[in-house]
C-alpha cells in the first residue's frame, strides 16, 4: 500500500530535478501539499465539519498568516509570518489562481536568475510585500496569508527581463478568448488593476492590493538593477488572465 501511493511522489520529484526549474515546481508542489493537509481545503477528515472546521481555518491563518497588529510587537514567532503566510493559502481559488501565475512566470524567471538567486529573491521580495502591507496596515488585526505578494515580485522581474515575450491572456471582456500581447501590455495593465482595486480597498475582509503592487515594484526594482539590457523576445506558452486571487484576508 505504501509504494502503490509513494511511486507517484517518487515520479514527481524525479521529474522536479530533471527540469529547468526546479525551485518554481517545488514551490508549486509544496504549496499545494500544505493547501490540501491543512483546514483550508475542506478535505481532512481530521479538522470535522461545520463550525469545527471553520474554527481549524481561522486558527490556521492566525498562526501561519501575517496580523499587522501584531507584526511589531517584538515577537519572533511573529516576525517570522511574513516568511510562513506565503505557503498557505485561503481557498482553492486562491491556491489555483497563484500557483497559475507561479506556473506561467516562474519557469523562464528561475532560468534566467539561477535555483539560488531565485529562491532567495521569491522569499525574500514576497517577505517585504507582506511586510510593507502590514506596516501601511499596522492596526489591522485581519490574518493575511498567500503567495502573490512573492509572485507580484516574479512578474515585475518578468516583465523587466522578457518585455517583449508573447503572453496568452483570457480577458472577461472579450468573452476570454484567448488573445497574445506582449508582456510589457499584460503586466503593466496588471499592475494597474491593482493600483485600482487598491485605492477601492476596505479594511474588510478580501484581498491585500498594496502587497501585489510592493512585490511587482520589488522585483521590477530589483531586476534592473540586478540584471543588464532584457532578453530577447519569446514566447510564453500560456497565461492567466490579468489578474490574480492575491493576498487573501481570511
Amino acid at each position: 500500500m505504501i509504494s502503490k501511493w509513494s511511486a507517484p511522489l517518487v515520479r514527481a520529484g524525479r521529474s522536479v530535478r530533471g527540469s529547468s526549474a526546479p525551485v518554481t515546481y517545488s514551490l508549486i508542489t509544496l504549496c499545494c501539499v500544505l493547501f490540501l493537509a491543512g483546514p483550508a481545503a475542506g478535505l481532512n477528515p481530521v479538522y470535522g465539519t461545520g463550525d469545527d472546521l471553520l474554527a481549524a481555518q481561522r486558527a490556521c491563518f492566525r498562526r501561519w498568516g501575517v496580523i499587522p497588529a501584531e507584526l511589531f510587537e517584538g515577537s519572533a514567532v511573529s516576525a517570522l509570518t511574513p516568511a510562513t503566510a506565503l505557503f498557505v493559502h485561503g481557498s482553492w481559488v486562491h491556491l489555483l489562481g497563484n500557483m497559475l501565475f507561479l506556473y506561467v512566470f516562474g519557469a523562464m524567471t528561475e532560468e534566467r536568475m539561477g535555483r539560488v538567486q531565485f529562491t532567495l529573491f521569491y522569499v525574500g521580495c514576497g517577505y517585504l510585500a507582506l511586510l510593507g502591507y502590514a506596516v501601511a496596515n499596522a492596526d489591522s488585526e485581519q490574518s493575511l496569508v498567500g503567495a502573490s505578494g512573492a509572485i507580484s515580485a516574479v512578474l515585475g522581474a518578468f516583465l523587466y527581463l522578457f518585455p517583449r515575450a508573447r503572453v496568452t491572456s483570457l480577458l472577461p471582456f472579450l468573452f476570454f478568448l484567448p488573445v497574445r500581447f506582449p508582456a510589457w501590455v499584460v503586466l503593466p495593465f496588471w499592475a494597474a488593476l491593482q493600483w485600482l482595486a487598491a485605492g477601492r480597498a476596505s479594511d474588510g475582509p478580501g484581498v491585500a492590493y498594496l502587497a501585489h503592487l510592493i512585490g511587482f515594484g520589488l522585483g521590477f526594482g530589483y531586476a534592473s538593477v540586478r540584471y543588464g539590457r532584457p532578453t530577447s523576445p519569446t514566447r510564453v506558452k500560456a497565461a492567466p488572465a490579468p489578474a490574480s486571487e492575491g493576498e487573501n484576508k481570511p
